[in-house]
């Protein structure tokens, strides 16, 4: 009677205790549940969303049609000018032969005068268009040619295999200047410097004034020139017509 007495006391003792247990179990995986589910809705509203570019889609076709139509309109532009179809008329007292080859930047004009080969090499023109041309040339007011349109001539004097004689010279419409003259040895080496002369400005007055007279006799004076003037300035309009229409066949191709 005595031991069933003491076992009841102690389940009822024992009856709070395991009650506090299960009430602290259930809270702490409350509080476990509680914390996990913070943590992924943290989480997933704190977490920050990748950077993912929007694609640009750039039409090749659209763009080449409107550079098309830009070089279309540079086309009839250039061909309004006055050069493109004018033909310069060969004067009869021009004394060279015009090989001009279409696509070419140069014109080669040959001759032959008492045993000499003279062979002229015709650059594009200088031109001077007198709009920003005023700005490069305003500390030029003394040279009489700052505003006039020039052309660059190579002239090469040769007496069969021997020696040539060249002339750099810049041309303008009614008159040239020598800028440079040398003799070159064709058996020369490409890797030997020769030497080839003072400069042309240095010579005494007398010496450039004969050289001057030496090239007009051959034919470069000033009838020449003026029209190697008008001839280049045609040239440079229909060459660059012509390059014009290969830019448009090749972007359209």
């Amino acid at each position: 009677m005595a031991f069933t007495s003491i076992l009841r006391r102690s389940a009822s003792s024992l009856a709070p205790l395991a009650s506090r247990l299960a009430r602290g179990q259930r809270s702490y995986h409350g509080a476990v549940a509680t914390t996990v589910n913070h943590f992924n809705f943290s989480r997933k509203h704190t977490q920050p969303t990748p950077f993912v570019p929007t694609p640009r889609y750039y039409s090749s076709h659209s763009s080449d049609q409107s550079l098309v139509r830009v070089i279309e309109s540079e086309i009839k532009c250039a061909e309004e000018t006055e050069d493109l179809d004018k033909v310069e008329e060969i004067p009869s007292s021009f004394p060279f032969k015009i090989e001009d080859t279409p696509g070419i930047q140069t014109v080669t004009l040959k001759r032959t005068y008492q045993g000499e080969d003279i062979q002229v090499e015709v650059h594009m023109p200088d031109l001077v268009t007198g709009e920003d041309d005023n700005d490069d040339n305003q500390n030029d007011d003394n040279d009489e040619h700052a505003n006039q349109s020039s052309i660059p001539l190579v002239v090469t004097v040769s007496k069969g295999n021997g020696p040539v004689l060249e002339f750099s010279i810049t041309a303008y419409p009614d008159e040239f200047q020598i800028d440079s003259l040398a003799v070159k040895n064709p058996e020369d080496s490409e890797d030997q410097i020769a030497y080839e002369g003072p400069d042309f400005h240095d010579l005494d007055e007398n010496l450039q004034k004969a050289f001057h007279k030496y090239l007009e006799v051959r034919g470069i004076k000033p009838s020449t020139t003026n029209f190697l003037h008008e001839y280049m300035l045609n040239k440079d309009s229909k060459e660059y017509a012509s390059w014009l229409q290969q830019l448009k066949r090749f972007v359209e191709a």
